[in-house]
């Protein structure tokens, strides 16, 4: 069978930058002597091979920095290689970056017909499509109005649109499909089905394992560069999953040797703990009222719940939970920062939630925490059943809350 994509022996290097380097002519002359070949070079793809054919959906998986945009952009014709070759028979309709071609300035349908023409098409092969697109991207209202108004979704909808409707043999997709929501990813799942049927060869980068298991003909694991893994969706994911939950393991022991976690469990995955693990939990606390550890507390007091978290990637507006569950499982309590302005997350740290007072009955509760997308389409990770909380009460009671109250006469 003939392929489509082809890549031989294909390796690119960059240059990483100090990270003190200087930014003026001024410090640059100051610090010459010291900053003299501080920048070092790496190898962003080192002697990568793949093959893609016809009617198949190839998916590249790995962790951030593996050499898997590097690759698609090099295919897709964005920079050149080092060593190696590329080929690529066919049209290539690419998603490579979100809104990557698109002028903020410009109108939605302006920027229809010039991606449009980037891609091959002419003036008139748009025109003929021109409500196709708009009808596939749901921007019937909003066509007209300039790009720097569309929401990140509409964008995507807006980028995914043009592609597919440039009839291309070869589809490059990188992680964009993230960024919409569930209907649309439907669809796009749908028409990518499609192309697949009709003899497209189908490349796909995303972090979404689970996706990429149904979707997937055959699966390529890249670390570092290289290509360690490739071949049925299931082993090859399988693979890299352990390998994940295995580094996650190290750097939560390494990062947080310091930090001491009240878990009364081993974290285990798919058992008391569950997420794609792009942003992990590395330590919670329960403490009282004087940021003092506790485990057991009396009716009434205050408790705060401390996540320290770890981001394995940037991560935009996470939301975290706390819910608070009695010994069969019963939701006692449940608070999450959803309506809150969450910024982008890209660095460890860790957030509070204070409860003034906890009027909870006497008993054994636990407290869940969890970390969520910002749109709750995924768990990056949720530990339950892992921290636990005796509350003392000297006045037995019925149900879940006492809280202050008295009786009287009149």
């Amino acid at each position: 069978m003939e392929n489509l994509i082809k890549v031989v022996d294909l390796s690119k290097g960059f240059v990483r930058r100090h990270k003190l380097r200087p930014r003026t002519l001024k410090e640059a002359i100051i610090r010459r002597h010291y900053f003299h070949n501080k920048d070092t070079n790496f190898l962003a793809l080192d002697q990568v091979s793949l093959e893609v054919h016809p009617g198949e959906i190839v998916g590249i998986i790995g962790r951030n920095g593996a050499g898997k945009s590097t690759l698609l952009r090099l295919i897709g014709g964005v920079g050149r290689p080092d060593e190696g070759h590329i080929y690529v028979n066919g049209k290539i309709g690419a998603l490579l970056e979100l809104g990557a071609g698109f002028h903020p300035e410009l109108t939605g349908r302006e920027n229809v017909f010039i991606n449009g023409m980037i891609a091959g098409l002419t003036r008139k092969q748009i025109a003929d499509r021109f409500a196709d697109i708009v009808n596939f991207a749901e921007l019937e209202d909003s066509i007209d109005n300039p790009l720097r108004t569309y929401s990140s979704g509409m964008q995507l909808r807006l980028a995914f649109a043009v592609s597919v409707h440039t009839s291309p043999d070869v589809l490059l997709i990188d992680e964009v499909l993230a960024v919409g929501d569930i209907a649309f990813q439907r669809k796009c799942l749908e028409r990518i089905d499609m192309f697949k049927q009709g003899g497209c060869a189908i490349l796909i980068v995303s972090h979404d394992t689970a996706q990429v298991r149904d979707l997937c003909d055959r699966v390529i694991w890249m670390r570092d560069g290289r290509a360690v893994a490739t071949g049925d969706p299931q082993d090859v994911v399988n693979q890299y999953e352990n390998a994940m939950m295995a580094e996650t393991e190290k750097r939560r022991q390494t990062r947080n040797a310091g930090y001491q976690s009240q878990s009364n469990r081993e974290l285990e995955h798919n058992v008391n703990r569950k997420g794609t693990m792009e942003m992990e939990i590395s330590g919670v606390q329960l403490l009282d009222k004087n940021w003092e550890p506790v485990s057991e507390f009396k009716n009434g007091n205050a408790l705060i719940v401390e996540i320290a978290y770890t981001p394995i990637k940037r991560v935009q507006s996470p939301i975290f939970s706390v819910t608070i569950r009695d010994e069969r499982g019963e939701i006692c309590l449940d608070t999450n920062t959803a309506r809150l302005e969450m910024p982008a997350i890209e660095h460890n740290g860790v957030i509070r939630v204070h409860f003034d007072r906890l009027d909870l009955t006497a008993g054994i509760y636990f407290v869940d925490v969890g970390i969520y997308a910002s749109d709750w389409d995924r768990i990056y990770d949720y530990h339950w059943k892992v921290y636990r909380l005796q509350v003392q009460d000297f006045e037995p009671h019925k149900g879940v809350l006492n809280p202050p109250h008295r009786w009287d006469f009149s």
